[in-house]
């Protein structure tokens, strides 16, 4: 791994040892189904069971231990398509700190009720996560909040590698792990965990075909702005900033892939969960599932697929389990 990068395996081990006992060590269980489909031994990583139902706890909670008391006084911000304020506003909740979360009218209301249910303060501002970041931006300019990135920020990717952590210690002989991907803090995190321990292993980012920001950027070798379009993965959508100074050079090093799911793969995912394993899942949270499925990844040896959230819209996923797919239009951008 490269020795430039911005997060190392000691960072992430430093994060492991602050966050314990702050966050839930999720189990990871074998699949028999997807093991038969795939013809090797596919494990699910299942950290929708995480405290705040998905893995932005981790981070969130490393980057608010990690700041100061006068820092945490001030109250802290930041943009989110949902997980992330979630995770930051039950994180800063627990050290006495005040978060205020900035999103667009695209995250579903389920969760902006649930941030808002954590004593958080919203504000919902314009049409994609970009916009919401620049009332973040005000918020730290003109009334002196700190923020804490979703995904672009050491310590939250630092926190959000101890999961890989967790992988490679539970799984050595693991040979592919499927990562959901979005602005890139848990693939960056995940990878430079588990490449750290064995560089071996192949790690392969998965998100929509609906305004993959992260694949175009790495697509085009600079980050790059994309429209954010509607998806069942919706925790995924949002850019990963023009001026990306941690994630963009993580997942361009360490990524071996990144494969896009169409909305009908990812609604499949969903649906085989639910049947099959036993969980509810959001549709980011089902993307390692959905690869499978469609023969979209061929591993050569033990397999994890990252089940990372389970903060769905129940009516949605009512439909989606029984059939009534919800249409985004497929091969969009």
């Amino acid at each position: 791994m490269a020795s430039t990068l911005p997060i190392s395996l000691e960072d992430i081990r430093v994060a492991a040892r602050r966050i314990a006992g702050r966050v839930v060590e999720t189990p990871m269980v074998q699949s028999a189904a997807l093991s038969d489909i795939a013809g090797v031994p596919v494990w699910l990583k299942l950290e929708h069971r995480q405290t705040t139902g998905s893995f932005k706890l981790r981070g969130a909670t490393n980057a608010v231990l990690a700041l100061s008391p006068a820092e945490r006084a001030h109250g802290v911000v930041a943009t989110s398509t949902g997980n992330h304020g979630r995770a930051l506003a039950y994180a800063a909740k627990a050290e006495g700190a005040v978060a205020t979360i900035c999103m667009s009218r695209l995250v579903p209301e389920n969760k902006i009720s649930e941030i808002r249910r954590l004593g958080a303060e919203i504000r919902i501002v314009g049409q994609s996560q970009d916009e919401a970041q620049q009332e973040v931006d005000r918020l730290v300019g003109e009334e002196g909040l700190v923020m804490v990135p979703p995904f672009d920020d050491p310590d939250v990717v630092a926190g959000q590698g101890t999961l890989g952590l967790e992988i490679i210690d539970a799984l050595p002989e693991a040979s592919t792990v499927l990562v959901p991907l979005s602005g890139g803090g848990l693939a960056a995190g995940v990878a430079a965990a588990i490449k750290g321990v064995n560089p071996k292993v192949k790690v392969i980012g998965l998100t929509m075909e609906r305004g993959a920001a992260m694949k175009a950027s790495l697509y085009a070798g600079r980050p790059v702005q994309v429209e954010e379009l509607p998806s069942l993965a919706d925790s995924l959508g949002g850019g990963i900033g023009l001026d990306n100074r941690v994630t963009f050079a993580m997942c361009s090093a360490l990524l071996d892939d990144v494969i896009l799911l169409t909305e009908t793969e990812i609604a499949a995912g969903m649906r085989h969960a639910y049947a099959a394993e036993g969980e509810i899942l959001e549709g980011a949270g089902a993307v390692g599932i959905a690869a499978l499925l469609v023969g979209k990844v061929s591993p050569g040896g033990p397999v994890v697929a990252i089940l990372s959230g389970r903060n769905v819209d129940m009516e949605q996923h009512r439909r989606v389990i029984n059939g009534q797919m919800v249409t985004f239009g497929e091969g969009g951008r």
